[in-house]
């Protein structure tokens, strides 16, 4: 079916399946409504259209006998449903406000007392009873009711409140305080013990009140009533009863007495007091024997009472204690935290006077050993080691204790699997500065019998020697640090360069064939430059142009080609550098990497535009490769082939000769750019 409507109406497509019909109905118009709505405005509309519920007309009662026939049909009604469900209190309270609202209090009273016998556990009927009686100022029997409510039901506070609350207003202090001593009995909570306290207060009955304090905080033994108790003294004026409840306070809760709130309130008190020197006491005392997780408050109390009334030492004090503790809370976490150390050393080097404190930290510090002797776990550990010899000898002044940090060190490292050189070093220099030259030598000796590594101790000693003018300790030790590192070009270099700086020309060149004759080396090719920048400095060309023959000898990398060109261009031999250059490019020729080539065509080039003419640019020129792109297959782990990938190759003008297929390409090129221009 469809529906249509004009303007601010409905529009409503349905398409509904009829009955024995072999097809369903299709809807032909499928496009949007031309008036569009939302179904908020369907609710909105459907709700302004709702007709108004009839509301029940009012009744105007004229003559008793109408109002008997009201009173016994709500009185019917409220039966009934009272006899339906006895345990629904709502239902007796709205019976019981119509019997009051008649005036007829006898049946009011019978209806509460049915109710209490169906539930007396139940406040609020009894409140309601109460309530009812004190309107209609019959106290005697709301008060009787009051007393039944409390003896049945004695842990219900609100019913204990109504009944003080009534003997208060009705001005029977004495009734109102002989309810609160009943309630006492019971022992109830915070809230009764205060509300008895503020009613002795407003009836300025202060020894009443403290009496009451000293049985409250006897059933309550809780930090925040002694503190309460304390500060009702303080506030009567009483200062010595206000620290005695304090004092009595700490040592009657025993173990709970380490509070924190407790210890902050006693010493703001003091505070508050002028007795400085007190508060001071009570926030150490307390600060030693609460636990630093829960003193977090009082720490903060504490550096802002020093601020206020400290010198710079007690500020100084708190700020080191605080950071102590953070310290003490990590290092419960991980004791091997070697940061952690190295941040509590230095607090108490920079912020504490006490050598017994910071060595104590120090030696907390190095027993945590690592677990393993593995390297990557000593190498932090070691600097604690260091940190404290240079305390025992730089701040402690104590070469002795130093020293024998020292030999510790070196006698807890395992030497057989890894080595500090860094300590050995450390520890003749140490030596050194105590003027004990025999000392320190007797370190770097007992250090090169037992590291595996010895260069930089080799080094170190070495140094020592040179400094001292002993120049044939020095060959010694060199002779020493070749027989153990053969292959190390570095030492060869270094004790070669130590005959160079002695004049003893000989010698050096002996060193260096030494070192050039050696089977293997580690950085040959520093050594070669070294003797060749020597022969060079020497002006002894001749011999720098064989040395670097012999190199190329040994190897034809391009990075000798290039250095032996530029070598004969420094001393203006142009023409021999050119020559370098040629026998250079014909050498490399047959190497398979054509980018060494490259590299020694662009150089070439590069130098004769600078140094070269015309004539030879050209000649280089014509040697300069092409540049082309080609594909090469990629191949998987398994050796198959996946795809292809591109790379750059070069074909220098003596190669085309034998690829006829980039003469081919070459026409190719040419044709194009022919027939561009045409």
């Amino acid at each position: 079916t469809e529906e249509c409507a004009t303007e601010g109406s409905l529009r409503v497509v349905l398409s509904l399946p009829l009955p024995n019909m072999s097809r369903q109905t299709s809807v032909k118009n499928k496009s949007a409504a031309p008036i569009q709505i939302t179904a908020e405005q369907i609710l909105r509309e459907a709700a302004e259209r709702q007709a108004a519920a009839p509301k029940a007309p009012k009744q105007k009662i004229t003559d008793p006998e109408e109002l008997q026939e009201y009173r016994l049909r709500k009185r019917k009604g409220y039966e009934d449903s009272v006899r339906r469900n006895k345990g629904l209190s709502s239902t007796w309270l709205k019976y019981a406000a119509f019997e009051e609202s008649q005036r007829d209090f006898e049946r009011a009273r019978s209806i509460y007392e049915r109710a209490l016998n169906e539930d007396y556990r139940n406040p609020m009927l009894w409140i309601k009873y109460a309530e009812m009686e004190m309107r209609n100022k019959n106290v005697n029997s709301a008060r009787n009711i009051w007393d039944r409510a409390v003896t049945l039901l004695p842990r219900m506070s609100q019913l204990w409140f109504k009944y003080t609350y009534m003997e208060d207003v009705l001005g029977n202090f004495a009734g109102a305080r002989q309810v609160f001593e009943r309630w006492m009995k019971w022992a109830p909570d915070e809230t009764a013990w205060y509300g008895f306290i503020k009613f002795e207060m407003r009836l300025g009955e202060h020894a009443r009140a403290r009496s009451i304090y000293e049985r409250f905080v006897l059933v309550h033994p809780l930090v925040k009533i002694w503190i309460k108790y304390a500060r009702f003294e303080h506030k009567l004026g009483e200062s010595e009863n206000a620290r005695a409840v304090y004092e009595k306070a700490v040592q009657y809760l025993g173990e709970d007495a380490n509070d924190e709130r407790l210890f902050i309130a006693f010493a703001q008190f003091e505070e508050q007091c002028k007795e400085f020197e007190r508060a001071r006491v009570i926030y150490k005392y307390a600060l030693d024997h609460i636990a630093k997780q829960d003193a977090q408050d009082l720490y903060q109390t504490f550096t802002r009472f020093e601020k206020q009334h400290g010198d710079r030492a007690g500020i100084e004090d708190v700020i080191l204690s605080k950071r102590r503790f953070e310290y003490e809370e990590a290092l419960k976490l991980n004791p091997r935290n070697y940061d952690v150390w190295f941040d509590y050393v230095r607090l108490e080097e920079l912020g504490g006077l006490d050598v017994a404190k910071t060595r104590e930290v120090y030696e907390r510090a190095i027993a945590n050993v690592p677990p393993a002797p593995e390297k990557r776990l000593w190498r932090r550990y070691i600097y604690l080691w260091i940190n404290y010899a240079l305390y025992e000898e730089l701040m402690a002044a104590d070469p002795a204790r130093a020293r024998e940090v020292y030999k510790q060190c070196l006698g807890l490292v395992p030497t057989k699997k890894f080595g500090f050189n860094k300590i050995w070093i450390m520890f003749a220099n140490f030596e050194i500065r105590q003027k004990s030259l025999a000392g320190a030598r007797s370190v770097y000796g007992n250090a090169l019998g037992m590291s595996l590594k010895k260069d930089k101790i080799f080094q170190s000693y070495i140094q020592l020697e040179h400094a001292l003018g002993e120049f044939d300790r020095c060959r010694t030790l060199y002779e020493k640090h070749l027989q153990w590192a053969p292959q190390s070009c570095a030492a060869w270099t270094r004790f070669a360069q130590l005959e160079r700086d002695l004049g003893e020309s000989d010698r050096a060149r002996a060193i260096y064939e030494l070192a050039a004759a050696q089977p293997q080396l580690d950085m040959p090719e520093m050594l070669w430059k070294s003797y060749i920048d020597y022969e060079m400095s020497e002006q002894e060309y001749d011999r720098a142009r064989l040395l670097y023959r012999r190199l190329l000898e040994r190897t034809q990398h391009v990075k000798v080609w290039l250095s032996f060109a530029q070598f004969e261009a420094s001393i203006e031999n142009i023409e021999g550098a050119r020559e370098v250059y040629e026998e250079a490019y014909g050498a490399l020729k047959n190497n398979e990497s054509k980018e060494e080539r490259v590299m020694l065509v662009e150089a070439w080039r590069d130098w004769e535009v600078e140094r070269g003419d015309k004539a030879g640019v050209d000649a280089v020129l014509k040697r300069m490769p092409k540049r082309i792109i080609k594909r090469r297959p990629v191949q998987t782990e398994d050796g198959t082939d996946t795809q292809l990938e591109e790379y750059y190759d070069y074909i220098f003008p003596d190669e085309q000769t034998v690829t006829p297929a980039l003469k081919l390409l070459e026409m190719a090129h040419k044709w194009k750019k022919q027939k561009t221009v045409d």
